[in-house]
């Protein structure tokens, strides 16, 4: 109740504004953060699986005794046979005993359970993924490919749910109530009293302490999740709503609270996801290339019939039962992966283990040089590491603190890089956006650094120059350094130069 009250004094208090201190390091860093937890909570669930359900291989009750598993009768004593000449059913049918040792199997628990789950794990995931992007593919028709993108998911958990009922293994399955009731009906009903009949009369008011750990998470949840939203090369036309939302978020907290429900709150990869499966691409293609990508589709159906599925799913139980875990944990993993996509801190990681001349034409590869580059990511590399540390051991209770600390880490990269590389490496304008004002002379921009190639190639009131922009450098024989270059012509007017050139490629030794 304290987090929702410190929400609406938020609201209130113009708070909202302060999203404008969150740049593109601070929201991609966090992003790439919750998208890392669901990668590695996915993995390390199936990987528990392997402790519960040991590979075995595929135990039947007529397979002979092994070496290291012996039938026990009566006062601990083995039989005096070959264990080859004993099964497991006639221990107990001929002998009345029972097998004991470490190479017996674990009561109720087989090895195709775990190879199942793994199977079913991996190839939901693997079938969402590639189902995702067959829209950009050059199979089937325009909308028998929008079909299968959109249903990707559903058709590989329908899939996977075939293949686990028709081997009928005990795979581990979801966990769901047989009736509409609180969890803990026994000891609880469905109000929850704020200031419980034995609870000392200052704890409610201490808690308020507490509470501004939770709403400083809940903010910056939120207001990172919507700025990541309301990016432009999502191209929304409607404009966001900071305050609403928070208002919002503050209202249902305290109505969750009320009856002990979990809190409603921003979901930073599951937001990502559902923008991009609202995604509208250009169908009107050649042959082989790319779809164009035109904007989100911007609508209130998919998130309310998202919630009202939620809803009815409390009769939805006999379905959901036989709905396997590691189908969910593939889940995980998709989204996980997804949204990935599009992140420019993970295009940054990737140049890391790239040469030069094998970077993508990137807007920042272009303008600033790959050692400030490659130091700007390891910065933001070091507070991702730094987050993790935080969230993954015994100090998770400082996790909000550490989340705001980004803030104040972008504030003092300014001291290590210059204002243009700042703008270039940090901007929250598209890279695709940029690059493509660029090619068209529509940008401003800096020299490259002091390896630039200039030549003028006219005068007057509008100087031209020809400008090449170094791609990669190698070593001759005799020494010298042939440097390929860019070929761009760059016209100055009023002391402001653009771009309007063609990107041949041209060689000079240096």
């Amino acid at each position: 109740l304290w987090t929702a009250v410190y929400c609406v004094i938020l609201v209130a208090t113009d708070a909202s504004a302060l999203v404008g201190l969150f740049t593109r390091f601070t929201e991609e860093t966090f992003s790439i953060l919750i998208s890392f937890i669901f990668i590695y909570e996915a993995i390390m669930k199936i990987a528990k699986l392997e402790t519960k359900y040991p590979p075995l291989g595929k135990f039947k009750s007529n397979y002979s005794l092994e070496y290291n598993c012996s039938c026990i009768v009566g006062s601990n004593e083995s039989l005096g046979l070959i264990p080859s000449e004993i099964t497991y059913s006639s221990c107990d049918a001929d002998y009345n005993g029972t097998v004991s040792g470490k190479g017996c199997p674990p009561v109720g628990a087989t090895g195709d359970v775990f190879f199942l789950s793994f199977i079913e794990f991996f190839f939901t995931f693997l079938i969402a993924f590639y189902l995702k992007k067959i829209r950009a593919s050059s199979f089937f028709p325009t909308k028998v490919r929008a079909i299968i993108a959109d249903f990707a998911v559903i058709i590989a958990i329908i899939c996977m749910v075939g293949l686990d009922l028709g081997y009928g293994v005990p795979t581990p399955k979801l966990l769901v109530p047989e009736k509409f009731q609180p969890t803990r009906h026994m000891d609880r009903g469905w109000f929850i009293n704020p200031v419980p009949n034995g609870l000392s009369w200052w704890v409610p008011i201490a808690a308020f302490i507490p509470a501004l750990l939770a709403v400083i998470l809940v903010f910056m949840d939120q207001q990172i999740t919507a700025l990541i939203v309301n990016r432009r090369e999502n191209k929304l036309k409607k404009g966001p709503g900071y305050h609403l939302d928070l208002l919002i978020v503050g209202i249902l907290i305290a109505v969750c609270s009320l009856l002990g429900l979990p809190w409603v709150v921003a979901a930073t990869v599951r937001s990502m996801t559902h923008v991009n499966s609202l995604n509208i691409l250009d169908d009107k293609t050649a042959p082989g290339e790319k779809p164009r990508f035109l904007g989100v589709r911007e609508q209130r159906v998919t998130n309310f019939m998202v919630f009202l599925l939620h809803g009815l799913s409390v009769l939805m139980t006999p379905i959901l039962k036989l709905v396997p875990l590691p189908i969910l944990y593939g889940l995980f993993l998709f989204m996980g992966v997804s949204s990935l996509n599009g992140v420019q801190f993970y295009d940054r990681l990737l140049l890391l283990f790239m040469p030069a001349k094998y970077m993508p034409d990137h807007y920042y590869v272009r303008h600033v040089p790959n050692k400030r580059i490659h130091l700007f990511t390891i910065c933001q590399l070091l507070s991702f590491a730094g987050l993790c540390i935080v969230k993954l051991t015994a100090a998770k209770l400082i996790f909000p603190i550490a989340v705001l600390a980004l803030v104040i880490v972008r504030y003092f990269l300014k001291y290590l890089f210059t204002n243009e590389e700042l703008k270039i490496l940090d901007d929250e304008m598209p890279d695709v956006i940029k690059r493509k004002k660029e090619d068209e002379g529509d940008v401003e921009i800096a020299p490259y650094n002091d390896k630039d190639y200039m030549r003028p190639t006219a005068t007057g009131d509008s100087a031209v120059a020809e400008h090449y922009r170094p791609l990669n450098m190698t070593t001759a024989i005799d020494g010298s350094h042939p440097m390929q270059y860019v070929k761009r012509r760059l016209s100055t007017a009023n002391g402001v130069t653009h771009i309007t050139g063609d990107g041949d490629i041209a060689t000079n030794a240096v």
